[in-house]
C-alpha cells in the first residue's frame, strides 16, 4: 500500500488528482465517463419569463402602468444571454418573451392605430393586464404557502393503548405498623380521665367525613392528630375504622417516609 504523504512531487511525478485505495492516480482513466450534464448547473431564482420581468420592474420602482419597454428589453436580454451560457433548453421558454418584448418595442416607435372610441391603443397594454394578473397569483401562492401543512409544520401522532398495564401501587405501610399506631392511641386514650356522663352513638360514616374534611385543608395529616383521647377507646376505634373504610374505598392513603417514621394519611390521588 503507498503512503500519500512520501510522494515527492515533480514534473515527473505530478500532484494526485485522486486517491483510490491508498493508490494515487494522476491521469484519468481512459475508459472514465462522464455524462455531458455533470456540471451542469441551474439557476432557479426564477419561475418563468414573466417572474424576470416582475423582478426587474420591482428592483428598479418602476411603475408597472408606465413601463419603459426599451430599458426592460436590454436588462431583460443580458439575463436570457446568461441562461443560454448555462442551459439553452432552460432559455428557450424566455426567448418567446423577448421576441414578444422586441415587438412591442417595435410597436412603439410606429405611430399607433386608434380604437373603435378614438383613442390610441397602448402596444403595453396586454403584457401590462398579464403581469398584474401574475403577481396577483404569485402572492397568494405565497400566502398559501404560508399556511401550516400537514407532514411539513405539523405531523401527526398515533397512540396505541391496548397493550397499556396500570399497576396498582401497593400500600407503603404494612398492618402491623397501622395495628402498632393504634396501640399507641389507645394507651394514650386510657390515660386521659373522662367525665362523660352520657354515651353519644358514634357513626363511623360521619367519622369518615370529618377525616376527608380534615384532609382537604392540607396534603399531609398525622395518624395520631387524628383521634381524640378525650372520646375513650369507643372513638379510638371508630376513627380507626373510618380510616379503614376510606382506605378500602381508595379514598386515602397512608404514607410513612422512612422507616419506623411516623405515619400520614394523604387524598389519594385518582387514576
Amino acid at each position: 500500500m503507498n503512503d500519500s504523504s512520501h510522494l515527492t512531487l515533480s514534473p515527473e511525478n505530478p500532484a494526485p488528482i485522486a486517491m483510490v485505495g491508498g493508490q494515487a492516480f494522476t491521469s484519468l482513466p481512459k475508459d472514465l465517463y462522464i455524462p455531458p450534464d455533470a456540471m451542469e448547473v441551474f439557476l432557479e431564482a426564477f419561475e418563468g419569463p414573466l417572474d424576470l420581468l416582475l423582478y426587474l420592474i420591482k428592483k428598479q420602482n418602476i411603475d408597472i402602468l408606465n413601463i419603459p419597454i426599451a430599458e426592460v428589453t436590454r436588462q431583460y436580454m443580458e439575463y436570457v444571454e446568461l441562461m443560454k451560457t448555462i442551459s439553452l433548453e432552460l432559455a428557450a421558454e424566455y426567448l418567446v418573451m423577448a421576441a414578444i418584448l422586441a415587438e412591442i418595442k417595435s410597436r412603439m416607435l410606429l405611430p399607433r392605430p386608434e380604437n373603435i372610441e378614438g383613442t390610441e391603443e397602448d402596444p403595453r397594454a396586454e403584457l401590462i393586464r398579464r403581469l398584474q394578473e401574475y403577481e396577483r397569483f404569485k402572492k397568494a401562492a405565497e400566502e398559501i404557502d404560508q399556511i401550516p401543512r400537514q407532514g411539513r409544520d405539523t405531523f401527526l401522532v398515533n397512540i396505541s393503548t391496548n397493550n397499556t398495564v396500570f399497576e396498582k401501587p401497593q400500600p407503603t405501610v404494612s398492618l402491623q405498623e397501622l395495628v402498632l399506631a393504634l396501640s399507641h392511641v389507645l394507651r394514650r386514650a386510657e390515660l386521659g380521665t373522662s367525665h362523660q356522663i352520657q354515651l353519644e352513638t358514634m357513626s363511623v360514616r360521619e367519622r369518615m367525613t370529618i377525616i376527608l374534611s380534615a384532609l382537604q385543608h392540607t396534603e399531609f395529616v398525622t395518624f395520631s392528630s387524628l383521634f381524640t383521647p378525650a372520646e375513650g377507646r369507643l372513638g379510638v376505634v371508630v376513627t380507626f375504622l373510618a380510616m379503614l373504610e376510606l382506605l378500602k374505598n381508595d379514598a386515602i392513603e397512608f404514607v410513612q417516609s422512612i422507616p419506623f417514621g411516623p405515619i400520614h394519611l394523604k387524598v389519594k390521588a385518582p387514576g
